[in-house]
């Protein structure tokens, strides 16, 4: 099964249903169907989700895609990646992974 990692901040928000989206750069390729998120600092924590899309853009092109160009100016998200990805630029091509939560593991 497809697997990705996670911070542990996040998994609550995961398991909530709130998080419906991940943004990932030059990861293993994340196709539609079931996926488990695997918590970075304990991987017996996981969370079962259902990827219902991947998109491809530029990072300049997120927060207008995802509906977050009043809370994300570029040079935030830039940032925000850069903890992630430290060599990530507005123009790199992300995916956008979009799931919906489908339980525990």
């Amino acid at each position: 099964m497809q697997s990705l990692k996670i911070v542990s901040r996040l998994l609550p928000e995961v398991r909530s249903g709130l998080k419906t989206h991940t943004i990932r750069w030059r990861e293993k390729k994340i196709v539609p169907g079931p996926m488990l998120y695997v918590n970075a600092s304990d991987v017996s924590d996981k969370i079962l989700v259902l990827v219902t899309k991947v998109e491809k853009m530029p990072l300049s092109a997120v927060a207008f895609y995802l509906g977050r160009q009043n809370e994300w100016t570029d040079d935030g998200l830039l940032l925000g990646m850069r903890e992630h990805y430290p060599e990530i630029e507005l123009d790199s091509v992300v995916d956008i992974i979009h799931h919906i939560t489908s339980g525990s593991s």
